[in-house]
């Protein structure tokens, strides 16, 4: 699992029904706080989501994946 550059987690690789199903669930929690988030600050659901994703790159652990602009998987 890895940080998306949508914002999203996203499986890296072929995930189980277990990391398909926690992956899913993060989302929408995560969804639920960029739409809360969005209507707070005036700014788009977009906007949240891609300053979401530039602090979680940085946030991003040794070892861990993140996904560049292009949609590569990038280990940190």
């Amino acid at each position: 699992v890895g940080e998306a550059n949508t914002g999203y987690l996203a499986a890296v690789g072929t995930p189980s029904a277990e990391v398909k199903a926690l992956v899913s669930e993060v989302n929408a929690k995560r969804k639920a706080e960029f739409e809360r988030t969005a209507q707070k600050t005036g700014a788009t659901l977009v906007q949240v989501q891609a300053r979401f994703y530039e602090l979680a790159v940085q946030r991003t652990q040794p070892g861990h994946y993140y996904q560049d602009a292009s949609g590569n998987w990038k280990k940190m």
